[in-house]
């Protein structure tokens, strides 16, 4: 099937991306407002970008309805300049979905989930004690396009426990960590437990040698 997406509504283009571009990380992301109250959300529109400088992208859609009212999220990130993201893992994957839930401003996710918090290195934002790695951030750019904002965070300072570390690299023993992944809706996510493979990458020299 072919799909021109300047011709359909918005709908087609959600269901089509979310189910393609996938799996995609996800970043449990910590924020603070201006009276120090913590927010806590998941977010799947996520990725790093660039090493140098050290830069992470994060799309956060607008609440729903008419007015382009941001999230909790995107507004404290544009009034403290600060957030983390913190790993979502498979021992606290039922915690993030409970972040997920639209609670009343004022509730505290992090604590309705029954998560605690650690401070960070850098930031005044805490990271979440349970998750077994964090990036501490400050807001590079917000870009406001449609109905979304796209959060650039430069990367100031990264925590990761000890035994996902091999200090040689220092390289993450990402098939330790079991991250897990965002699928496409209705809450389908992947796991990365037992599910990795190694394909080498080839120089010229070693293709032309296939070729023969």
């Amino acid at each position: 099937m072919k799909f021109d997406l300047e011709k359909l509504p918005h709908s087609y283009a959600y269901k089509l991306l979310v189910g393609l571009v996938a799996p995609r990380p996800i970043a449990l992301i910590t924020s603070l407002d201006e009276e120090g109250r913590l927010n806590a959300a998941p977010f799947s529109a996520y990725n790093y970008l660039c090493t140098d400088p050290p830069i992470i992208g994060v799309g956060v859609a607008n609440r729903s309805g008419e007015a382009f009212v941001p999230k909790d999220t995107a507004r404290n990130i544009r009034r403290t300049g600060e957030f983390v993201v913190n790993v979502v893992t498979e021992d606290i994957a039922q915690q993030m979905n409970i972040c997920a839930t639209d609670f009343p401003p004022g509730m505290d996710e992090v604590e309705l989930a029954g998560l605690t918090t650690a401070p960070s290195q850098k930031v005044k934002v805490p990271r979440i004690e349970q998750a077994h790695a964090a990036l501490e951030c400050v807001e590079f750019t917000t870009m406001e396009i449609g109905k979304s904002r796209i959060i650039l965070g430069r990367v100031v300072a990264v925590y990761v426990e000890d035994q996902f570390v091999d200090a040689e690299g220092p390289y993450v023993k990402a098939e330790e960590l079991h991250a897990i992944g965002r699928m496409n809706g209705l809450g389908n996510y992947v796991r990365t437990r037992d599910a990795f493979m190694t394909i080498p990458r080839i120089s010229k020299e070693e293709w032309n040698k296939g070729q023969r």
